[in-house]
């Protein structure tokens, strides 16, 4: 009976080895046609981020998502790939790891180019944006003003913004100063009612001074939102 058991055993463990293999096999065919998915939709993806960077002032600038293949032996659920986001912002620069290439101001800016192609496939609560408009005015202002107002359509967008063509897009203005009685500094935040917006929006226009043709151009601004 022993005998018996430890042949059946050995048996077991042979079509237990077999199976095993089986499903390395199924594995490693359904994680390479995941890949290849993922090639695609990258290289779709990576073209659509770079031509919305263009069109935020980034000009020379390439965004790339690399997907490079693990060993085996790092085999998930997810599949057997390694996702990352690579950018080069100048000319000749060769593509290098996000985080390591971007400054603040670009990072706003590319992040607002990929939530702009993802927001109907990914729901966030909330994006904050702080500096996405350095070293941007004009036409390009206007630009982003319009991808945020267009971003803010699906989800809760909170931008820090100092140009009038980006704060005049929001569907509500926010005023930020710092206040000290002398003894304490403290920030204070408060929603601008219609008037103030025109007037906050003038003074960014114009600065201290406020004239009527900046007061004339603030309304206009107020009054054509893109979305």
């Amino acid at each position: 009976a022993e005998l018996a058991e430890l042949s059946g055993s050995e048996q077991r463990l042979t079509e237990l080895e077999l199976a095993i293999q089986q499903a390395s096999r199924q594995y490693q065919q359904a994680a390479a046609v995941l890949t290849a998915a993922r090639q695609q939709a990258a290289s779709e993806l990576s073209e659509l981020i770079s031509k919305n960077m263009h069109e935020l002032s980034m000009a020379n600038a390439r965004f790339a998502i690399n997907v490079s293949t693990l060993p085996l032996e790092q085999a998930s659920a997810n599949g057997l790939d390694l996702i990352s986001f690579e950018v080069s912002t100048n000319p000749g620069q060769p593509l290098q790891a996000l985080s390591k290439v971007a400054s603040g101001g670009e990072l706003s800016r590319i992040s607002l180019a990929v939530q702009v192609i993802l927001a109907d496939k990914v729901t966030t609560p909330t994006l904050i944006f702080d500096e996405v408009d350095v070293g941007i005015s004009g036409p390009v202002a206007a630009g982003v003003g319009r991808l945020l107002r267009q971003l803010g359509q699906s989800t809760q967008i909170i931008c820090v913004t100092h140009l009038p063509q980006v704060a005049s897009q929001g569907h509500q203005q926010m005023f930020v100063e710092k206040y000290t009685d002398g003894i304490a500094t403290e920030t204070r935040m408060r929603q601008l009612n219609d008037d103030e917006r025109i007037q906050e929006i003038a003074r960014l226009l114009a600065g201290e001074n406020i004239s009527a043709n900046a007061l004339a151009n603030a309304r206009e601004l107020l009054c054509t939102p893109s979305v």
